[in-house]
């Protein structure tokens, strides 16, 4: 036999061997598939017929939020009492279900906490199913690969809301693009979301490829090229299964034309995309009159600069308080009345993590000396901060790249010139020229801030009040009933497939 004959024999021998592996691989595979689908068909059955066993049992259909987080004082939570409010009003024959991971409070303690914090009053009763597995999507269980950890947690917590309560419409309010395929395809729900910011976004790929580091780009990481190699194509990955994920979406609300742009590249369902602003409650604060007399009332008392939001890592807040560091060490604050500034931080803590924070930061004034110049308010109720607003001077917002900036609108509303962050919501949609003029300021480091804010503490009274009228005048178009019209407009789709 000459060595190519053998040659023959042996290819021949080989891909027999292949073909008697591969065969049954195959085979077993088409197996384990069929009993995956047989067993999805399973579940998806019996959520149906619980579905089916408490239409009977209430003869109303139901619409699901999922919002592990109702009882923060943020401005997601404002977007939830909202959207329900317009709802109830709207269909009355409706349930209404709200999924929520706070333990340890009762139904009328949430909602008496929306009452307080946001003069929102529903007008029914609203069902809230308390899950007791919140810890899933906390990033404290998740040190590295937090992103993906949270949002595999979210499908775990999608699937006990879920299992305690099929509704027919589900509404992701919060951002967890992954229980969407969930109450989908397993439930048999028709589903939509309101996506306040995009859980990965372009932006986020870019600080990684140019090793910034920022909050989620920690310096061990930005300093090492093979780590941010590394995290460049697991964000990568990430972003192409949260853009599947986010695809289920029947319809889809975005809060912002920064977040529209993200998520259009993301998710890629133009058609049935819009932006829904959020609603901020400005009536409360144009139904306070400002003129002349209050302007010269400001600049007799304290200067005070103030900040409102969550005491997030995202938030920046030490910046705020360097960049007010440097505003009191400059000269010409100094000689204009330096004792006579004051910052204030309010914001709400969502949890241990945050109150944390505010600990540490409570730490870095007296590091800097301004223990007494810098006033920190938790949660506090809603006509406290419309009192903290309307007398300040400045309004201070310092979040890269902030979805929308519900605190930015209401600042503005309350009449303070707003010194927000270049970047995000803030620079695209609300701090924008109107009317021929500029309805307020922008910066993205201390000096820029510091800069800014001696500018305004520097302007005379009547060069302030014009910029406050002008500010006032752009925010209409936040209102609560611009955002319940949109609102109610957008989800009409999935309305419709309610039999009511």
């Amino acid at each position: 036999m000459s060595s190519h004959d053998h040659l023959s024999l042996c290819l021949c021998d080989l891909i027999r061997l292949l073909w008697s592996l591969l065969l049954p691989c195959f085979y077993m595979s088409l197996v384990l598939t069929a009993i995956l689908f047989l067993f999805i068909m399973g579940v998806r059955t019996w959520l149906q017929m619980k579905r089916k066993t408490r239409r009977a049992q209430d003869g109303r259909p139901a619409v699901a939020f999922f919002h592990p987080y109702c009882n923060a004082g943020g401005g997601g939570e404002r977007v939830l009492w909202c959207a329900l409010r317009a709802l109830q009003n709207r269909y009355q024959d409706v349930s209404v279900v709200v999924y929520t991971g706070d333990q340890g409070v009762t139904a009328e303690e949430i909602l008496d906490g929306a009452r307080r914090r946001f003069n929102i009053r529903l007008p029914r009763a609203v069902k809230f199913v308390f899950l007791k597995h919140r810890l899933l999507v906390e990033a404290k269980l998740y040190p590295h690969f937090t992103l993906l950890g949270q949002s595999v947690g979210s499908i775990f917590l999608g699937w006990e809301a879920l299992t305690e309560f099929v509704p027919d419409v589900y509404i992701d309010s919060m951002g967890y693009a992954f229980t969407l395929p969930v109450f989908r395809y397993l439930g048999g729900c028709h589903v939509g979301s309101y996506v306040h910011y995009p859980t990965i976004s372009t932006d986020m790929l870019s600080v990684v490829r140019e090793r910034n580091p920022r909050f989620n780009n920690a310096d061990y990481i930005s300093s090492n090229p093979v780590l941010s190699a590394i995290k460049v194509i697991y964000y990568c990955v990430f972003a192409l299964l949260y853009g599947l994920a986010g695809s289920c979406s029947e319809v889809v609300m975005v809060n912002s034309t920064w977040t529209l742009g993200h998520i259009l590249a993301l998710w890629r369902a133009p058609n049935r995309t819009s932006v829904v602003y959020p609603p901020c409650d400005v009536q409360a604060f144009l139904d306070i009159p400002i003129g002349e007399e209050d302007e010269e009332k400001k600049g007799k008392k304290c200067h005070c600069v103030v900040s409102v939001g969550q005491f997030r890592p995202e938030k920046d807040h030490q910046l705020q308080i360097r960049a007010f560091r440097k505003l009191l060490d400059r000269k010409g604050v100094e000689t204009a009345g330096r004792e006579t500034v004051k910052l204030v931080l309010i914001g709400g803590c969502r949890n241990q993590e945050d109150e944390d924070r505010v600990l540490m930061l409570r730490g870095l004034c007296q590091e800097l000396g301004l223990a007494d110049r810098v006033e920190f308010k938790l949660n506090i109720p809603f006509e406290e901060l419309k009192k903290d607003l309307t007398d300040a001077t400045i309004g201070l917002h310092t979040m890269w790249n902030e979805h929308f900036g519900i605190g930015v609108v209401e600042c503005m509303a309350a009449g303070t010139i707003i010194l927000a962050h270049k970047s995000g919501g803030p620079k695209l949609d609300i701090v924008v020229h109107y009317d021929g003029g500029p309805t307020g300021f922008l910066a993205d480091d201390e000096d820029t801030y510091a800069d800014s804010m001696e500018r305004i503490l520097s302007m005379t009274p009547a060069a302030r009040l014009e910029i406050r009228r002008r500010a006032r005048l752009s925010v209409t178009r936040f209102s609560d009933q611009e955002f319940e019209g949109s609102f109610l407009a957008a989800v009409e789709p999935l309305m419709s497939t309610l039999r009511l």
